[in-house]
């Protein structure tokens, strides 16, 4: 079944979630299952399940589909309500918010959204009186232009919780919250609706940020929505002091959809941070604030298995500088990157997990053993001595036919924010290694501990 994806681009198969819960350190503490028939995964879409507190600290989110475990090619289905007949895969299924108190109790809210791809990160704003999700993702699976609901349905959108069960919901069309196009820095226009094919997905000092990783369109960074309209003169810019966060949809022209794109244009990218269009250096998945000055940022890596038999590493993924975990300072007027920590994540050197097929794997002549590559979701605390631990989901490169499907690692490192360079010894630990046939995805403190949602 690995192998699959190479000849259907459009492959995958539906999965259970589980919640694992466990101390900081890797304890195990016990398992939720997430109801399978309300909301599922695909196996292997590298990109879904970030798990996020919520604003108050008391739920955390998470995104996926409405079907069952075993469905074939969901995560690349049209949603019923934005149908796309160019989309090679036949089949329709709503993408789904979940939901998760402290008691255990789940929510589920469907969605329009991402028709054709994946809803990858949710976060409650449950603050203030205030109660939406906003979301991160990415839509379309089929011919170019893409139709007006795949445009509006990618990206930044914004998702009003329902309460009444999942058969009784009425999913509205998508309603964008946030909208970027390269124009805005002076360069020509590419594929309307992908500049906005968002991964990673936080909340801080009431900004919403998100990042693009991937893809052939738009540039790979650091964005955020500005809700002022005066932030972001030149397709970069700061968050302007006492924004606000935003509690309703873009009210965009849609005869211009098919030209522009959504409008008004309310996002940019974060100043400092790449501006350079399909970078091969800058895959940024997760980001977590330690502070208004310290922002960590994980790169997931190129995703090249190129392997050199003469070092038995998968040599690319082995020499890369920027992939790992990179701290971000603020000096007042710019980001600038202070470094970059990949101690201890063994980059390009492929380990061996129990049960996995050995030796290459035919159809690619590489080796089944995966490597790391870089990092995806991550959360973090500080410390009372000032110090933060952040804890990270590994990605991976292998000779598998779906790099996704490799099991991977959850990660954790102890840094000084003030610091200009790592602490001697400064390494990452293994918290917990996925077995055979799994894969992890997210990492949140659990609802209701207190927590810091950042």
């Amino acid at each position: 079944m690995f192998n699959n994806a190479l000849v259907d681009g459009s492959f995958g198969v539906t999965s259970r979630i589980f919640l694992s819960e466990m101390t900081p350190s890797g304890v195990p503490l016990g398992t939720i299952t997430v109801p399978p028939g309300r909301l599922v995964t695909s196996f292997s879409s590298k990109s879904e399940l970030a798990l996020n507190l919520s604003a108050s600290g008391r739920y955390v989110t998470f995104m996926g589909y409405l079907s069952r475990p075993s469905a074939l090619d969901v995560s690349n289905s049209n949603t019923p309500g934005d149908l796309d007949a160019t989309n090679p895969v036949p089949g329709q299924n709503y993408r789904v918010v979940g939901q998760l108190d402290s008691r255990g109790m789940f929510s589920f809210t469907k969605t329009n959204a991402y028709s054709g791809n994946n809803g990858r990160a949710a976060y409650l704003n449950d603050s203030g009186g205030t109660n939406v999700y906003y979301t991160a993702g990415n839509a379309g699976n089929g011919g170019n232009p893409q139709p007006d609901g795949i445009i509006a349905g990618a990206g930044a959108q914004l998702v009003p919780p329902q309460n009444a069960p999942l058969r009784q919901q009425q999913a509205g069309q998508p309603t964008p919250v946030g909208s970027f196009n390269i124009t805005q820095l002076g360069d020509k226009p590419d594929k309307i609706g992908k500049d906005t094919n968002f991964r990673g997905l936080t909340v801080f000092n009431n900004v919403v940020y998100f990042t693009k990783g991937s893809g052939g369109n738009g540039v790979n960074t650091v964005y955020f929505i500005d809700t002022t309209g005066t932030a972001c003169p030149n397709g970069t810019g700061l968050p302007a002091p006492g924004a606000a966060l935003p509690t309703s949809p873009i009210a965009y022209d849609p005869s211009v959809l098919q030209t522009e794109g959504v409008t008004p244009y309310n996002m940019c990218i974060l100043q400092g941070f790449p501006t350079a269009l399909k970078s091969t250096t800058a895959f940024p998945f997760g980001i977590w604030f330690a502070n208004a000055n310290t922002l960590y940022v994980a790169d997931e890596g190129n995703g090249d298995n190129a392997f050199s038999a003469q070092t038995g590493t998968y040599s690319v993924a082995a020499g890369q500088t920027t992939a790992g975990l990179q701290k971000w300072i603020f000096n007042g007027t710019s980001w600038n990157l202070a470094y970059t920590v990949s101690a201890g994540l063994a980059l390009g050197v492929p380990f061996t997990v129990p049960g996995y097929p050995t030796g290459d794997n035919p159809a690619t002549g590489l080796p089944w053993s995966p490597a790391t590559d870089g990092l995806r979701n991550l959360t973090g605390q500080v410390n009372p001595d000032g110090s933060v631990t952040i804890w990270a989901i590994t990605s991976t490169v292998s000779g598998n036919g779906d790099q996704g499907a490799d099991p991977n690692k959850l990660v954790s490192i102890t840094d000084q924010p003030s610091a200009a360079s790592p602490a001697s010894g400064e390494s990452f630990q293994t918290v917990r290694s996925a077995g055979y046939g799994q894969v992890l995805r997210g990492v949140s403190f659990t609802p209701g501990t207190g927590a810091s949602s950042h």
